[in-house]
């Protein structure tokens, strides 16, 4: 087990845990905007059970001078407002001799599983605490208490607290409930032995104040959409995705557009695909089962040549799997999953903050392209909240290529040289077709025939093929000749690591794919060139990336594989022992 120490000396970890109901999860949110208010960067990632409601609950919160999207090796607090199955945490919140450990004694014993991690045990009284303020809760106390122990002060914990509270004839109470918290912070501090060597804070003069977002990847997904040119989407709610289309609801309201709750994801993608039919962009959201019901609909799209956009928010697989936990493991699905040859777009964004950006561009790959485009995020990134830099815009936005009206010999599914050719809008004159999942001749009737068929699975795979994706299909960092491949909410955590690794004098490349499929061969080629080594890092448990780039692309080294399951995130320290390791193997 990784021990406190190995924890950057730049940032504060805590987790706030608690039974489901207890308000972690708000005290979480609450610290993390104050931390934005001091001029923090910060990461909150939510964990809980597989229960639908109550059982355990816990916000692993991370803040920083530096913005970060991958949490640290372990914990510099835990906090807990009772234990209920908090123990069952143990392998997410790693504790060491340097962290502190809150509890309730009202609550019942501190679990051993973290006693004997050497952690210092502090018992406090929140709930009594709380109670001595009428109308207080107890997650405002351990709100004051986490935020003053990482080091924040107590304005911003408190002006956090006015912008996010909804009941005001109680927030004069837990503002009172915020200050109780930092005295008893304040008070835990003094008895620490060694304050700086005992438990990790930010430092208020590293502190920046450059204009940020508090935002999730959900929500960025969202953001990127609508800014790309999304005004219809069809939705059904699964975990973890379900907040892009809350996000949606009311956001396509203000520009105009629909969100329309389908009765299951077959329903929401054909719905999709007869919106974009009808000339507006569109999207839904889901996760793997619902991605898998709606294959048969990916493949209508490929062949009738409809743009639609499928954000796929990954979980714990196979099946119901682990909906609340991360994995990446729907890779291989996405890339491979439809029947016949059907080549779609699959990109999958880097970062929280990149699922703006990558969903962004996949919109537009699909407006441009006139095929489906599958956007890869996962619950890490999607259900987390990250403070980051204000995002900007690179301007992508929904551009189809259509047919005027009365276009002398349309024919829909012209076979020309870009492979993409004019799409008719219904009710344009003159300019009619037929669009389904028969194979077609260039003009739109059905043919069986092997010309008809070979021209257009050509014309299919050419219009994706031949496209300038620009450097924005991978992020392409770093010197040296050990090059590391990844790709989704691993990419964060790599690149932590490798800024580790460079502290220390190692130079490693990092390739950080957004453009999975199609294929980019020259491409790789140039962000490999001269390596000596090249190991492909992701979470899943078939080493999925690893293969597909082992069938798809020629390397100039044999490359290696490191991959492990979720429900456990990638982490920094780990991932930097293992790239030392590999780096200087013989």
């Amino acid at each position: 087990m990784q021990t406190q120490t190995e924890t950057s000396p730049t940032s504060v970890s805590i987790a706030l845990a608690g039974s489901g109901g207890s308000g972690v999860m708000t005290a979480g949110t609450v610290l993390l905007a104050a931390a934005a208010k001091a001029g923090a960067y910060g990461l909150m990632v939510r964990t809980s059970g597989p229960q639908i409601r109550g059982g355990e609950a816990a916000a692993l919160v991370r803040l920083g001078p530096q913005a970060m999207s991958s949490l640290d090796d372990g914990f510099d607090l835990l906090l807990a407002i009772d234990w209920q199955n908090v123990n069952r945490f143990a392998d997410e919140i790693v504790l060491g001799p340097r962290s502190v450990l809150i509890g309730d004694p009202d609550e019942g014993e501190a679990p051993e599983v973290f006693k004997a991690t050497g952690a210092r045990f502090v018992p406090l009284n929140m709930k009594k605490m709380a109670k001595a303020i009428p109308g207080s809760w107890v997650n405002m106390i351990a709100l004051g208490l986490s935020g003053t122990l990482a080091g924040l002060p107590l304005q911003a914990l408190q002006q956090a607290v006015r912008d996010a509270w909804k009941k005001p004839d109680t927030l004069e109470a837990n503002l009172a409930a915020v200050v109780a918290g930092a005295q008893a912070a304040a008070d835990i501090a003094a008895g620490l032995p060694g304050r700086g060597g005992a438990m990790a804070h930010l430092q208020p003069s590293a502190l920046s104040a450059r204009p940020r977002w508090m935002i999730s990847g959900n929500e960025a997904a969202g953001f990127g959409a609508i800014q790309a040119g999304v005004r219809f989407c069809a939705a059904y709610p699964i975990t973890p995705a379900t907040e892009v289309l809350e996000w949606l609801a009311p956001k396509l309201i203000e520009v105009g557009g629909t969100l329309l709750q389908a009765e299951d994801e077959l329903a929401s993608i054909n719905m999709i695909i007869g919106a974009s039919y009808g000339g507006v962009p569109s999207l839904t959201a889901t996760s793997g089962p619902g991605l898998s019901l709606m294959t048969e609909a990916l493949g209508l799209a490929v062949a009738s040549e409809v743009p639609i956009v499928v954000v796929d928010v990954m979980r714990g697989g196979p099946s119901t799997g682990i909906p609340a936990k991360s994995e990446q493991s729907d890779l291989s699905f996405a890339v491979s999953g439809l029947h016949g040859d059907a080549p779609r777009l699959v990109v999958a964004a880097t970062s929280i903050g990149d699922c703006l950006g990558a969903t962004q561009w996949a919109v537009y790959l699909a407006e441009s392209l006139q095929a489906p485009a599958i956007v890869l995020s996962d619950q890490f990134m999607g259900q987390s909240r990250a403070i980051i830099d204000k995002p900007v815009d690179a301007g992508y936005r929904a551009q189809r290529l259509t047919a005027p009206a009365n276009t002398p010999d349309y024919k829909r599914y012209r076979n020309t040289a870009s492979g993409v050719s004019p799409m008719a809008i219904p009710g344009t004159e003159g300019v009619t077709y037929t669009a389904d999942g028969l194979e077609h001749s260039e003009a739109g009737v059905p043919s069986s025939q092997s010309r008809d068929h070979v021209l257009q699975l050509d014309k299919r795979q050419r219009k994706l093929d031949l496209f300038d994706y620009g450097p924005y299909w991978a992020d392409l960092e770093g010197t040296g000749d050990c090059v590391v491949i990844t790709f989704g909410s691993t990419s964060s955590a790599v690149r932590e690591a490798i800024a580790r690794a460079q502290a220390q004098g190692v130079a490693l490349r990092l390739v950080a794919m957004r453009l999975l499929a199609p294929t980019r061969p020259e491409q790789m080629a140039a962000a490999v060139h001269g390596a000596r080594r090249i190991i492909v890092v992701e979470q899943n448990h078939g080493a999925q990336l690893f293969r597909y780039l082992r069938a798809w692309y020629d390397f100039p080294v044999s490359p290696q594989s490191y991959h492990r399951p979720g429900p456990l995130p990638l982490r920094p320290g780990e991932l930097l022992t293992a790239l030392l390791d590999w780096r200087n193997a013989k």
